[in-house]
């Protein structure tokens, strides 16, 4: 027995190989990945014109990635890549909402840090026809409206008392000042969202419906609302805080109405990984019409085209996919990193040539006797809607268990913040296996400090002595 190792050299060796075999793993998988590119995927039917991706870029607190650019790219019928806008080597660290202007020219809602940077590109020459920059920390769309006047949707506001300030303001460009505001701490308790925070309402969308009436998303009370511009009263509303079943955490809402007039909210259901489509059946009832699921991660904005078909951005498979309104794929495009917007700019038309007209252009589901729940098919086998993810496998595995509801929580804040700081050559799973070798080590190397503390106290001390 005396010859036999002590457990602590057979623990020290079990975790040496536990180390070795994670980094292996990690070498295996990135010698193999291939990121994606930009470029198509299926492409069964061509698209009616080009389109353009307002791609967000993956940076860490401000902080940009060369590899993982902030950009606007234009994709051709077929998927060929026409244009590339890259706003990271302009300065400007995110990309979010992209509205098609009717001259041709785009109108980009950019953030840097701590301002907001809204400005008109045309995209022939890729310059700049004019720009405007707020004091205004985040801010994921800016629409132009009324002729001269910028529609913001300003998130991540608060004062220095921690009173969340998020609002919604019409800036004056003849002016140069603010004419209309309104706030979301005079019209929600303070008690939504779990309390006022930094990121209290993450109103990531607005746009006008008509005439004073100004449409919204606050993400974090998982509803879209309509704002009444005169009143300041909320008019209407899509879903409520907490009530996940309708919207979580969405993205994006488009206005429609059907053939009859019936008000239609098309939506990306972001954290429930679907599209949805509602219509109101009379005072705050709404019946959900339309269900598209399965292969999304993440999607963020969903549009419909002229020809009854949806154009969806799904996010974190870096794709923009056109879909028939039974979910089969006619037309994808892969965008890497963090495509957050796209516009089919031939979908594009407004009779006020000032305005941008992004957004749905085309019938309700109702309208094409469509109604029902689908799944998403035929998208391209090529790209990440392809890959097993580590977090997906992970919450896949605590299905069914006491500890569903926390694994799979953690699961999903794990997959939408590693993407941020993950190398691009690195898979979900090689990035998973390197994140486990190092913990590996940290526990170990915590360990034998413990155990080691006598004799590392005894060194320290015979330094100083």
């Amino acid at each position: 027995m005396d010859s036999l190792p002590p457990r602590r050299w057979l623990l020290r060796g079990l975790l040496a190989l536990v180390v070795g075999a994670l980094l292996l793993a990690a070498a295996v998988s990135a010698a193999t990945y291939e990121p994606t590119n930009l470029g198509p995927g299926t492409v069964d039917e061509p698209a009616n014109g080009s389109t353009v991706v307002s791609v967000q870029g993956f940076h860490f607190q401000g902080i940009g990635n060369g590899k993982k650019p902030a950009r606007l790219v234009s994709a051709g019928e077929r998927g060929g890549t026409e244009w590339v806008h890259n706003g990271s080597q302009e300065g400007a660290r995110w990309f979010y909402d992209v509205d098609p202007l009717s001259n041709g020219n785009l109108l980009v809602t950019s953030t840097v840090p701590g301002d907001t940077v809204v400005y008109e590109l045309d995209p022939e020459t890729d310059t700049r026809v004019w720009s405007e920059k707020f004091d205004a920390e985040d801010t994921h769309d800016v629409d132009l409206i009324n002729g001269d006047q910028l529609l913001v949707a300003n998130m991540r506001n608060t004062n220095e008392s921690g009173v969340a300030n998020d609002r919604l303001f019409i800036y004056d460009r003849g002016k140069g000042e603010i004419v209309w505001e309104w706030r979301f701490n005079e019209h929600y308790p303070e008690s939504t969202d779990g309390g006022y925070s930094e990121d209290w309402s993450h109103v990531n969308d607005v746009d006008k419906i008509g005439e004073g009436k100004y449409l919204a998303s606050p993400r974090n009370f998982d509803q879209a609302i309509v704002v009444d511009r005169k009143t300041g009263n909320i008019t209407m509303r899509l879903g409520s805080d907490g009530n996940h079943s309708t919207l979580f955490e969405q993205h994006n809402p488009d206005y429609l109405e059907g053939s009859d007039g019936t008000p239609t909210v098309l939506v990306a259901d972001s954290e429930n990984d679907r599209v949805v489509e509602y219509e109101r059946r009379g005072e705050g009832e709404w019946a959900r019409t339309w269900e598209l699921s399965g292969g999304f991660n993440w999607p963020r904005d969903a549009d419909r085209l002229p020809n009854g078909n949806t154009l969806i951005t799904d996010t974190l498979n870096q794709r923009v996919l056109e879909v028939t309104p039974r979910g089969e794929v006619v037309w994808e495009y892969y965008a890497p990193w963090a495509p957050y917007d796209a516009e089919r700019l031939s979908a594009a038309g407004s009779a006020d040539r000032n305005a941008s007209v992004g957004g749905s252009h085309g019938p309700t589901i109702a309208d094409q006797n469509a109604t029902g729940n689908y799944t998403l098919s035929g998208s391209s086998e090529s790209g990440l809607a392809s890959q097993t993810r580590f977090s997906t496998w992970v919450a896949a595995t605590a299905a069914g268990t006491p500890v569903q509801e926390t694994v799979q929580s953690a699961a999903e804040r794990y997959a939408h913040v590693t993407p941020f700081v993950r190398p691009v050559w690195l898979s979900s799973w090689a990035f998973a296996a390197l994140v486990g070798a190092l913990l590996v080590v940290l526990v170990w190397t915590v360990g034998e400090a413990i155990y080691q503390r006598r004799r590392i106290r005894r060194r320290v001390a015979g330094v100083f002595s």
